[in-house]
């Protein structure tokens, strides 16, 4: 593939930190396509997703996108969440696959983990299928480097062999921003535009470009328990368990994923700027404060990208 002249970027002073950002994640997005027989965009409704939405007009518009949307859905998802994915679909016109976790389930393909129980980790077998079913070659995803420490040895492509599995030993290089995209057959590469950017530079890009999210990122009341120092929304798949008390508080989402695992954090952040505010003071990253599957699980992060996870 060729390479962003980020040479010639670095001596355009106009352009800003986001309009490099912007540019190289453009440039990943069309490459990809160009390279790859069937990518497919990976779409979960959260922040980093709308924005990777938002990257595809601006590399792809005014035509159609020239790869499927799909969200692997756990089936434990934020009410607001897939009313947001759904009425974003809509707007843009494009093809939304939705691969179910639940499915996954009734098929026998994996074990019921009952009432109440994070799915999180159920999603690399209904991933993985749905690549084989559909024949995809690429994953574009909006997995960011500064997430975890697993994903930061993430390449911009990162590859899986034919059994969809990642061994970060064994990645090509990516000197200059010079990626290789070819894949043998049964195997497929994953490719994150959003790698450089951190989760500043995704709000900051949102406040810009003012794409729209879920409501759940900004301020709200909600019923919350709280469980292992934790505040999870109550809903049908989270109830208090003995000695947890319901109660009311002004809370926001940092990130979205399975309502079982996804805690809130207390916030009266209710705008952009506001939440941009807040987040050059944290010293948590999204994740790390509010995801039970990555501070309690028994296997790390990196054990379930082996599998297949994103």
């Amino acid at each position: 593939m060729t390479a962003i002249r980020i040479d010639d970027l670095h001596s355009a002073t106009s352009l800003s930190h986001l309009d490099m950002l912007e540019s190289q994640a453009v440039f990943i997005m069309r490459e990809v396509a160009a390279e790859c027989e069937r990518p497919v965009l990976l779409f979960s409704g959260g922040k980093d997703s709308a924005v990777l939405l938002r990257l595809a007009e601006k590399a792809f518009r005014p035509g159609r996108f020239p790869f499927p949307v799909m969200h692997v859905d756990t089936g434990h998802n934020f009410a607001e969440v897939l009313a947001f994915r759904d009425r974003r679909m809509a707007d843009l016109g494009e093809q939304l696959i939705v691969a179910s976790v639940e499915e996954s389930i009734r098929s026998g393909r994996v074990a019921d983990p009952g009432p109440g129980a994070s799915r999180n980790r159920l999603q690399s077998v209904t991933l993985l299928d749905a690549v084989a079913a559909h024949g995809f070659d690429a994953c574009i995803g909006g997995a960011r480097r500064d997430e975890d420490k697993a994903r930061a040895k993430e390449r911009v492509l990162s590859f899986r062999d034919s059994f969809g599995q990642w061994d970060p030993r064994n990645q090509r290089p990516e000197l200059w921003q010079l990626y290789q995209g070819r894949v043998r057959p049964g195997e497929h590469l994953r490719a994150f535009p959003l790698s450089d950017w951190t989760e500043l530079d995704v709000w900051s890009y949102i406040a810009r470009e003012q794409i729209e999210l879920p409501p759940i990122y900004y301020a709200h009341d909600r019923a919350v328990i709280e469980r292992d120092g934790m505040l999870l929304a109550v809903c049908e798949w989270v109830r208090p368990r003995p000695g947890e008390t319901i109660f009311e508080e002004t809370v926001r989402f940092r990130t979205v994923g399975d309502a079982t695992c996804t805690g809130a954090v207390r916030s009266t952040a209710s705008t952009i700027d506001e939440v941009i505010a807040e987040i050059r003071t944290s010293r948590v990253t999204e994740r790390g404060a509010t995801r039970a599957d990555d501070r309690f699980s028994d296997s790390s992060m990196e054990d379930r990208k082996r599998e297949g996870y994103f």
